[in-house]
């Protein structure tokens, strides 16, 4: 007879203080997302926040628009290198996914509308990615970096502009179903963080 094995997981706790917050009704962020700071965070319309993404704002403003997926172990609002206060800190456009073990730095960092921040990946302080980029797992872009729209950056640094023609809407669809799906998988608990 063979006996299962449960593995607990301790609850992620809140580290330093409590920020202030500005949620959209219909936003879906988990109970172990870790959100702190100083700083006003504001999430909007129909955006998804996974377990254990963590949302700094010490730093300036955090600003996630409408349609965004932030995904676990996702950190937005990094205090890196430069460490300076800025009026926002991080602003990610509409319809923005960032996927698992990203790292975006503060300092008046700007995503673009669509524009998807592949696995593992870090964007640095003031760098300005444009709508509709690509950053492929793993890349690194350097502080202060601007980077145009419908770019794909690799890993090893190269670019290109993606020139082939843009279905955003089809793109924003399949978006809104994915958030569909996790609204239904995630436990949401906005209440938690006001």
């Amino acid at each position: 007879m063979s006996s299962k094995r449960h593995s607990i997981v301790p609850p992620v706790s809140q580290s330093g203080p409590k920020p202030p917050v500005q949620f959209s009704s219909s936003i879906t962020i988990a109970d172990s997302a870790i959100l702190t700071g100083a700083n006003l965070i504001t999430i909007s319309t129909e955006s998804v926040i996974h377990p254990r993404a963590k949302i700094e704002s010490l730093a300036g403003r955090i600003n996630i628009g409408r349609r965004c997926v932030v995904q676990e172990r996702a950190t937005i609002g990094a205090v890196g290198s430069a460490g300076k206060i800025t009026e926002a800190a991080v602003t990610l456009g509409d319809y923005v996914t960032v996927e698992v073990a990203v790292s975006i730095e503060a300092g008046d960092t700007i995503i673009g509308e669509g524009t998807t921040i592949g696995v593992g990946s870090r964007v640095g302080a003031g760098a300005v990615i444009g709508k509709h980029c690509t950053i492929t797992p793993h890349s690194d872009i350097k502080a202060g970096v601007r980077i145009p729209d419908y770019s794909v950056v690799y890993s090893n640094g190269t670019r290109r502009v993606d020139k082939r023609p843009v279905a955003e809407q089809l793109k924003y669809k399949g978006l809104a179903r994915q958030i569909d799906v996790l609204r239904r998988m995630i436990p949401s608990n906005p209440a938690k963080f006001m």
